[in-house]
């Protein structure tokens, strides 16, 4: 039995594509997954490049979780590959790997986030749900021996973020890119299937992103969600 207990998340986007050739890591991940909420036909094990491109190649996913030592070749070309095809998609990295240069590399070709395979169950459970939630997890070590590396730099002059949040309130809890691209196309008058089909994500996935958009603009409908976006000046 697992020494933590996490609540499961309540909508999950998917099919999930784990590209990951050690057994026990496999088995771990499962594990993770489940209790994250997962059924687990929602999830594609694959254990190297060829099988992954393989499946990619007729299936749209909604996360990845990537090696990046791989049977066939570095799981970094498959990550800037899925980051060209999607570059909403979400890409966690769970591997051994420490060393800076391999981790730049990840995050240089489109990973959202880097985790250790040492690292405990919770750890890694966190990262995975940090992801689904539009974060960028990073492992504490990795995050230290980066910064470890920068040399101190001017700030730039200028910082334009994206319009996810409301310009009349910045504290509030800001849209992921993926659900302000779902939300723009929502206000165009596209319907679930219409926008799962222009995305290549499964109308499921839709079905949960755009919970998570009405649950952050506190509307329960398309036409109400679209009216507040606006008001809130997140869409012209």
């Amino acid at each position: 039995m697992p020494a933590f207990t996490l609540p499961p998340m309540d909508c999950l986007p998917a099919p999930v594509l784990i590209v990951e050739d050690e057994s026990l890591m496999r088995e771990k991940l499962l594990r993770l997954l489940l209790q994250l909420g997962y059924a687990q036909d929602a999830l594609v094990f694959v254990t190297n490049l060829a099988e992954a491109r393989h499946w990619l190649a007729q299936n749209p996913a909604a996360l990845a979780l990537v090696d990046i030592g791989l049977p066939d070749g570095s799981g970094l070309d498959l990550i800037a590959d899925m980051r060209a095809e999607d570059p909403a998609m979400s890409i966690l990295v769970v591997s051994s790997w420490s060393t800076e240069d391999i981790i730049l590399q990840a995050l240089k070709c489109g990973a959202t986030g880097y985790v250790l395979k040492e690292r405990d169950d919770m750890e890694i459970a966190l990262s995975i749900r940090s992801v689904l939630r539009g974060g960028a997890p990073i492992d504490p070590f990795i995050a230290r021996r980066i910064l470890e590396q920068l040399p101190d730099a001017p700030k730039a002059e200028k910082a334009s973020p994206p319009p996810l949040r409301s310009r009349q309130n910045p504290d509030e809890e800001a849209l992921t890119r993926r659900e302000y691209g779902i939300l723009q196309l929502v206000a165009e008058g596209l319907s679930n299937r219409e926008i799962a089909e222009r995305l290549f994500l499964s109308r499921h996935t839709i079905e949960c992103h755009i919970k998570h958009i009405y649950r952050k603009l506190a509307v329960s409908g398309r036409t109400r969600a679209v009216y507040e976006a606006r008001a809130r000046g997140l869409l012209s």
